[in-house]
């Protein structure tokens, strides 16, 4: 296998695993990065998205560009700044790619996306297709922002492939990570009333699905990157619970005091998105944890 994919955002907790599968599938991977690293098992070329600054070398190597550059939606206050650096560190990344692909001339074969099941907004207990309106709301304007900005590439003509994915499971970093946090000191911590629901995907799953965009040919467009069984941000705490198997004491964090702590950006937490993971599935995705029992206890438990 020839293909070289160029991962931008690639030292990030997706990128990296991505990253470790692909090589192990036989691709060669190169990261786009905004400092260059000379240690490291991937070659990383320089690129600078908020001045416009790219190495073209690095896109005379890729066969396949992927996209999961982008500030952390979660890592510090949404400060009005704050928000507008998460909506330019998407939206200008991928500007830059479509414009050194026509600078350079240099097209791949495909370019595959990041995006976010954000751009529902809260959706209370109503299934989410890819059809689905957008929401309303920082998190929903932020990825209908961003989506654009990934049609335009599409526009071009290139093949076009953008994930929504849900919250990744991982013990590396990201979400699951923060859930655990009160189970060591006894407490599974829900948010309000905890029926908000969570739709969620094992790492693995989601990095396949990026594979899997890869090789088949025939995917193009939107396509919600979740397991195929959400479930309630109670459920969820209940469930780590039980496959951790210690004491833990169920307690709710009221919306008041996440309000009062969080501002707007509890919406992370407490907005509900039951997002359907038919079309993935259709197109011929076999998931590895379509079930979060089994997902938790392979990253809790192995």
């Amino acid at each position: 296998m020839n293909d070289t994919v160029l991962i931008a955002g690639g030292s990030g907790l997706i990128g990296m695993r991505l990253s470790e599968l692909l090589v192990e599938k036989g691709y060669r991977v190169v990261h786009l990065s905004r400092s260059k690293k000379t240690k490291g098992p991937y070659d990383t070329y320089l690129w600078d998205p908020e001045k416009g600054y790219m190495d073209e070398e690095a896109l005379e190597k890729a066969t396949v560009v992927i996209n999961l550059a982008g500030a952390g939606i979660a890592d510090k206050p949404w400060t009005e700044a704050r928000k507008q650096l998460i909506i330019n560190s998407r939206v200008d990344t991928a500007s830059l790619l479509l414009e050194s692909f026509r600078k350079t001339g240099h097209w791949p074969k495909a370019y595959l996306s990041g995006a976010a099941i954000g751009y529902y907004g809260h959706r209370g207990d109503e299934w989410l297709y890819e059809t689905s309106t957008p929401g309303t709301g920082f998190l929903a304007e932020s990825c209908i922002a961003w989506e654009d900005a990934i049609d335009q590439i599409g526009q071009s003509g290139l093949r076009t492939v953008a994930f929504r994915i849900g919250l990744v499971l991982s013990t590396s970093g990201g979400a699951l990570e923060k859930i655990l946090l009160p189970f060591h000191f006894f407490t599974g911590a829900y948010f309000g009333d905890g029926n908000q629901w969570y739709s969620w995907i094992h790492i693995d799953d989601l990095c396949e699905m990026f594979i899997m965009a890869i090789e088949k040919e025939s995917m193009k467009g939107i396509y919600n990157a979740v397991a195929p069984h959400p479930v309630t941000n109670k459920e969820f705490v209940r469930t780590i619970k039980e496959v951790r198997n210690k004491p833990a004491f169920m307690a709710s964090v009221p919306v008041l005091a996440l309000r009062a702590a969080m501002g707007e950006m509890a919406d992370v937490v407490l907005n509900s998105n039951r997002v359907s993971s038919e079309k993935i599935a259709q197109a011929g995705y076999p998931f590895l944890y379509p079930q979060l029992k089994a997902a938790l206890q392979q990253l809790l438990n192995d």
